[in-house]
This record gives structure tokens, C-alpha cells and sequence, in this order.
């Protein structure tokens, strides 16, 4: 009799691993069938990587968030199949993964990394937005308009009259200022002074210098009373237009969710992802807020 108990015993135990086997191949749980939307660890990549959970829950997707990974991790999250899709910037994918030669037409940046992304690793980027967080430089506007100062050119002609705030990396980089004076010629400022990059809106409203290196997207943009973006009229930086990256194999098990999250990239222009950024960083709102409120906002 035990010797049939035992055997009897050994039988179930061996149903029991084979049913939950079956169980957990099949994607029994929310982990095992949710799409992992991971994001960059600032606040812009947050408010979009939320924005695009959003509009899949909505859709009726299981989603689970890894948000804040080390920007010089989430590639290879991706590609280690950690994550299934994130928000990237199309002069990253072609500059930082790619390591491939600089170009400033946005449409041949997209048509190379859609091109090398899916041949290479298997990614498929999805259609890019508006959205163009790129290098830049900011000037407080009361000094844009005493010196008729509107694009990087007129800078440079009227740099000696004025005080930069430099970031001091942004001096020895190639897509700083030596790749500036290449473009644009000599900026001998009047004076430059090395300043920690979080403090430059202070140092530029509190008087202590007049222009600054900037990224077209940081929320104190919104302030357009005290800062001016300047035009790039010679197209020195590349474009980091905004796009959602994401495993092919996700992709081919769910081919709506191109169209809902080319649906959110349609909606995001410059000036609107500036705006979310600045009620983060400037309002003090939390990025899940911001981004549902967003996202209703558009449904």
C-alpha cells in the first residue's frame, strides 16, 4: 500500500509540473504576457515612455513599466529582451549605437536606423514625432532683442559682446564648440565662465551670463519672456527626433500597437513635449500625472 501511495504521489506531483508548465508557456500571468515598456532615467523620457503605457492599457494591453534605466543601458535592455519597447532619439540610435557618420536630414536619419536597427538587432522603429530634443543654445531674450540676435549666425557676429556660461565639456566636444566654429567660425566671447549644467536658467536670469548651451526641449523653455532658443540656420546639430523602439518579435505577436503608438508619436511636436517637460521640472508635477493627463487629453 505505501508502495502504491508513493507512486500515486509521484504521478500527481508530475501532472501538477506538467499543467504548470503548460500554465506559464502559455502566459498564464500578467509578467509573462504584459509588454514591458521601459524608459531613460530624465523626465522626458519618463512623460512619453508613461504616455505610450497608457495609450496600450487603454487599447487593452497588460503593461508593466521599468522605468529609469541608465541611458547607456537601454539598448542593450532591449536587445537582452529585458524590455520590449522604449523611447529613443533618432541622432542617438544613428551617433551613440550606430557609431555612424553624422547627417542632418531627418528623413535619411530614420530611413538609416529603421533600416540598420531591423537588420542588426532585430528592432523596428516605429514612425518618429515632431519632437526634437536637440542640442542647442539659449540667450535670454532681452539680450536676442537688443542685439536683433535670432540665429547661431548672428551670434557668432555679435559673441564678442557677450558672456557664456559653458558647461566646460561643451567647450572639448566635437558637437560643442569646436564643431561650431567649424560650422559657423570664431565665437570670441566677451567672456566664458565654466558653470554646473543644472544652474544655467539661474545664471542666465540672475545676470551672470547671456547665452548658454541648451536642449531644445528643457521645460524653462516655456519661459519665452526670459529665454530664446536660437535657430540653427546652418543645420550644425543632427536631429534626436523622438520615436518608439521595439522588439519585432513583440511586434509581429501584436501589430496594432505600431498604429497606437504612431498615434502618440503624430501628436508630440516640439513645443508640447516642452510644455510636459516644464510641469515636471519647473511645476514640480509627477510624470504619471502629467502624462495621464496628457493622454486624456488627446483620446
Amino acid at each position: 500500500m505505501k508502495r502504491k501511495n508513493i507512486i500515486s504521489t509521484i504521478a500527481m506531483l508530475a501532472v501538477t509540473l506538467i499543467v504548470s508548465g503548460c500554465s506559464s508557456l502559455g502566459g498564464g500571468s500578467t509578467e509573462d504576457t504584459a509588454i514591458r515598456v521601459g524608459s531613460k532615467d530624465f523626465t522626458e523620457n519618463l512623460v512619453v515612455s508613461e504616455i505610450y503605457a497608457l495609450a496600450l492599457e487603454d487599447a487593452g494591453y497588460e503593461v508593466e513599466r521599468i522605468p529609469s534605466i541608465a541611458s547607456s543601458v537601454v539598448h542593450t535592455s532591449l536587445t537582452n529582451d529585458e524590455i520590449d519597447l522604449y523611447p529613443e532619439y533618432t541622432g542617438t540610435g544613428l551617433l551613440v549605437v550606430l557609431e555612424m557618420e553624422m547627417e542632418t536630414d531627418p528623413q535619411k536619419v530614420y530611413d538609416t536606423i529603421k533600416a540598420e536597427y531591423d537588420e542588426q538587432f532585430d528592432l523596428t522603429w516605429l514612425d518618429y514625432a515632431e519632437a526634437n530634443d536637440s542640442a542647442g543654445l539659449v540667450i535670454k531674450t532681452s539680450v536676442a532683442e537688443k542685439y536683433g540676435i535670432e540665429t547661431v549666425s548672428d551670434l557668432q557676429e555679435h559673441a564678442s559682446e557677450l558672456r557664456f556660461a559653458s558647461q566646460g565639456e561643451f567647450d572639448q566636444r566635437e558637437d560643442g564648440l569646436p564643431g561650431l566654429t567649424k560650422a559657423y567660425g570664431e565665437f570670441n566671447w566677451k567672456s566664458s565662465t565654466v558653470y554646473d549644467n543644472s544652474l544655467k536658467y539661474e545664471v542666465l536670469k540672475n545676470d551672470e551670463a547671456d547665452v548658454a548651451p541648451a536642449y531644445t526641449t528643457e521645460g524653462q523653455l516655456t519661459n519665452k519672456e526670459e529665454f530664446t532658443v536660437l535657430v540653427d540656420d546652418k543645420k550644425f546639430w543632427p536631429p534626436y527626433n523622438l520615436a518608439p523602439v521595439i522588439r519585432n518579435e513583440v511586434l509581429e505577436e501584436n501589430p496594432d500597437v505600431a498604429e497606437i503608438l504612431n498615434n502618440i508619436s503624430s501628436t508630440l511636436d516640439t513645443e508640447t513635449v516642452t510644455g510636459l517637460n516644464a510641469k515636471v521640472d519647473v511645476d514640480g508635477e509627477e510624470y504619471e500625472a502629467v502624462a495621464k493627463e496628457y493622454f486624456d487629453s488627446i483620446k
